[in-house]
């Protein structure tokens, strides 16, 4: 096993040309909850599924999806307004429960409002599943795995298993009978002598993630475990990770007023145009909190190490390892490197407004890089942006916790095992 770190043998195992993308062992424990979607899938397997889902976060489909973006902005905007005054909230638990309705009403086309408390069931269950998978990977690694399923981890993780895939589950089926419900709609259509192609029609609406999976099943290309590994896996990586990246953003400008106040001024001008609502152009223009985005995840980024196995000899700057050799790749080491980046701990997020021609492309790669790096990349940053700046236009943040003071830890991914707390003061609108 190979630790790296600096961004030019990073760039030898991640980049377009590696044939270095399978992730090894540390993913293996997994797949009793993600099975060989395209999380933990390898080779040939993982480049179909790939090929597959690309276009379902295209450019034209993420805009469809401003609208239910804005709407869970709303959404957190009133829960916050329910009480007059100021309110004070634990952020990681109180964005994530927004963040899985998110993803769920996009890409999956399923409001969690019809599973309620289905969903609360869920975000406890992923929480503790990410910790029991790094335990079992220890077991993995000492193949003794099978005494793992004999402890009272292997137990609870049956347990949570159950409830993982029932939640799948339920979103997959409730899907399939939109699309059997709008298929007979059509063929009613027909009956009246109205040429209706129903497909056509279903095709024109941009399908979205589940949507794609339910056509190629239906054409043979998939199975009913198939399409839960995929949803599961887009699930698991499309809202903990990005609540993770909103909470510690809205913490940085907890604790930097003058930045808070800098974004706020760019948000309110950019939505003076349009009364007071996000549109498409006034997303564009949001380059500083775009900043204070990337540099939040510079700092904190949700996946502090990844993996890969070299599938052949990789020279590095020092060292030739052999075909067959983990890679940990420490995103985090590499984020906090004073080598690349000046006052590593200090928040400036005027580092990525600002040209600079120094960064190396490889020295920033919170959604790791080159062939598998990640899907929803573009999905996140969107999603980001419009509830980061829902929240700042109607609210002064200031800080409870220090981030100085958190404790953190990593299961997979990077998180607070102390409170984030932070105060939202709402800001009286003329």
């Amino acid at each position: 096993m190979v630790f790296i770190r600096h961004p030019d043998d990073l760039k030898v195992i991640l980049n377009t040309k590696s044939k270095h993308i399978d992730r090894g062992i540390f993913y293996d424990a997994f797949c009793p909850w993600l099975g060989k979607g395209i999380f933990t899938s390898t080779a040939s397997k993982w480049q179909n599924r790939r090929k597959m889902l690309s276009s379902t976060f295209g450019p034209l489909i993420l805009k469809q999806f401003n609208e239910i973006f804005i709407k869970e902005g709303e959404n957190i905007t009133n829960s916050l307004k329910k009480t007059e005054g100021s309110v004070t909230k634990d952020l990681i638990p109180f964005i994530s429960e927004h963040m899985l309705n998110a993803i769920c009403e996009t890409a999956m086309g399923t409001s969690l409002q019809e599973m309620d408390p289905m969903y609360q069931q869920y975000q406890q269950a992923v929480s503790r599943m990410t910790q029991i998978c790094m335990y079992r990977t220890l077991r993995l690694w000492l193949h003794n795995d099978w005494i793992f399923s004999l402890t009272a981890k292997g137990r609870e993780q049956k347990r949570l298993l159950k409830i993982l895939h029932e939640f799948s589950n339920k979103i997959i089926a409730q899907r399939k009978v939109y699309h059997k419900d709008k298929e007979q709609y059509f063929r009613n259509l027909n009956k009246d002598e109205v040429a209706v192609d129903a497909e056509t029609i279903m095709q024109k609406e941009r399908p979205n993630l589940l949507d794609t999976l339910i056509f190629e099943s239906q054409n043979g290309f998939l199975t009913d475990s198939d399409i839960r590994d995929e949803v599961n896996s887009f699930i698991f990586g499309g809202y903990d990770t990005t609540a993770i990246a909103i909470s510690f953003t809205l913490s940085l400008l907890a604790e930097h007023g003058d930045i808070q106040d800098r974004v706020r001024n760019e948000i309110d001008v950019s939505m003076k145009d349009t009364e007071g609502k996000l549109t498409e152009s006034s997303l564009q223009n949001l380059k500083y909190l775009e900043g204070c985005i990337q540099e939040s995840m510079r700092l904190y980024p949700p996946a502090p190490l990844i993996a890969r196995v070299t599938s052949e000899k990789a020279q590095l700057k020092s060292y030739l390892i052999p075909p067959g050799t983990i890679t940990i790749l420490s995103i985090y080491a590499l984020h906090h490197d004073s080598n690349f980046w000046p006052n590593p701990e200090l928040f400036n997020p005027d580092r990525f407004t600002e040209k600079n021609n120094q960064i190396h492309s490889y020295s920033y790669i919170p959604f790791s890089a080159g062939k598998r790096n990640c899907l929803g990349q573009n999905f996140a940053l969107r999603e980001m942006k419009i509830i980061i700046s829902t929240l700042i236009h109607n609210f002064y943040l200031k800080p409870v916790d220090l981030l100085e003071e958190t404790q953190l830890e990593v299961d997979m991914l990077l998180h607070p095992i102390t409170l984030r707390r932070v105060t939202f003061i709402p800001i009286a609108k003329s």
